[in-house]
């Protein structure tokens, strides 16, 4: 009993060993399943234009600034106006005490007493003359005496008419007192600044930029002035053509509409664009690749329905598209979609077209034959174990 069991534990081993080295050999491989190729996006170069700003800081100034300088010096007798008034041209701001008038009024008395002793003599000089007393010669000394007499009262009268205007500072424009700082009894020295008038105009826009944003910049040029959340319009007035020597930059100016809510001498963030190209062709920005430094696009061949790198010349670039200098035509492809399988001369099809619809058949139908092979190289071999195991 025990050899025949042995016997057929062998014999169930030596089945079991058959089966499986049945279904092993008579197993069919599966097919390879075929790579599509890439589909891609394509697009044809655009006419755009792209604009760079650049962020700087400005001070904002009054339109029109006049200082108030006093001509003459002396101590403050009168002050009238206050920092913060508003004034009319010609209005008066302080009275100072001017020597120099005093000094001017009686050089003007002496002149005018010498004019009438200069004009009395003449006119009894006059007389003698008509009546053959005197010579024409002494009449025409006394004529002459009367001409001298006159210029020096002029001059005179003209000296303290100008210190009479030197003694009371008026307002130089109407506006509004800036800077003004002037005391009773303080000491104003002729030709130095006593305070500052804003005209009643618009502001301006004072700001530095470097030599590269100032190639870029024109008269005219719109500016954008921000200044707790809101923003101010303007445009560029005036570009330095000479370096400042502290700053080492080019000074602008620019002039701003309806900024009342700008006080003078604050300081806001000013943006105005440093590089522009106008009417050049544009590509997306994502689809310019760079190569140790030099930037080429895919584009598509439809002769032989592959990709083509393409090198090319960039230029301005903002946040969604770059400016093409050369290198392409507005009749190429541009390959705008990215793809890891994308290389010089791969095999391509463009999203939307034909060719990309038969592809993606031809690939489900692959998949439905490999499906139905599997399932029939299963069924074979579970028939081949039933029969052997019979």
């Amino acid at each position: 009993m025990k050899k025949a069991g042995k016997i057929v534990i062998g014999l169930v081993c030596v089945g079991a060993f058959g089966v499986l080295m049945f279904t092993r050999f008579t197993k069919k491989e599966e097919p390879i399943e075929a790579v599509p190729n890439p589909t891609v996006v394509v697009q044809t170069p655009e006419t755009g234009n792209i604009e760079l700003s650049t962020g700087l800081t400005g001070t904002v100034e009054p339109a029109d600034q006049v200082y108030i300088i006093p001509k003459g010096s002396g101590e403050v007798l009168e002050v009238y106006v206050n920092q913060g008034d508003t004034v009319q041209k010609g209005q008066k701001l302080f009275r100072i005490d001017n020597k120099q008038l005093d000094a001017a009024r009686i050089t003007l008395n002496t002149t005018q007493v010498s004019l009438n002793d200069a004009q009395t003599s003449v006119n009894r000089m006059k007389a003698l003359y008509e009546s053959g007393d005197i010579s024409a010669q002494a009449y025409e000394q006394a004529v002459s005496g009367l001409s001298m007499a006159k210029l020096q009262y002029d001059s005179a009268k003209l000296n303290y008419d100008t210190q009479s205007e030197n003694t009371v500072v008026t307002a130089p424009i109407a506006g509004v007192l800036e800077q003004f700082g002037v005391q009773v009894h303080d000491m104003s020295a002729g030709g130095s600044v006593a305070g500052v008038v804003s005209g009643a105009g618009g502001k301006t826009l004072t700001f530095n930029v470097s030599e590269r944003v100032m190639k870029g910049l024109n008269i005219g040029d719109p500016v954008t002035v921000e200044k707790n959340g809101t923003d101010y319009s303007g445009a560029i007035s005036e570009i330095g053509s000479m370096v400042d020597a502290s700053t080492g930059l080019f000074k602008v100016k620019a002039t701003l509409g309806d900024a009342d809510g700008l006080a003078s001498g604050t300081m806001v963030k000013v943006y105005v664009t440093a590089e522009k190209a106008d009417n050049v062709m544009v590509v997306p920005a994502d689809c310019v690749n760079y190569s140790n430094g030099d930037a080429y696009v895919y584009t598509y061949d439809a002769a032989t329905s592959t990709a083509k790198k393409t090198p090319v010349e960039d230029g301005l670039i903002d946040s969604d598209k770059i400016q093409i200098v050369s290198g392409l035509s507005y009749d190429d492809e541009v390959i705008t979609s990215w793809s890891k399988e994308l290389y010089d001369g791969a095999a391509v099809n463009i999203q939307g077209s034909d060719d990309g619809e038969e592809t993606e058949a031809d690939s489900e139908e692959s998949s439905e034959g490999d499906t139905d092979s599997s399932e029939t190289t299963a069924e074979e071999t579970t028939e081949a174990a039933e029969t052997a195991a019979k």
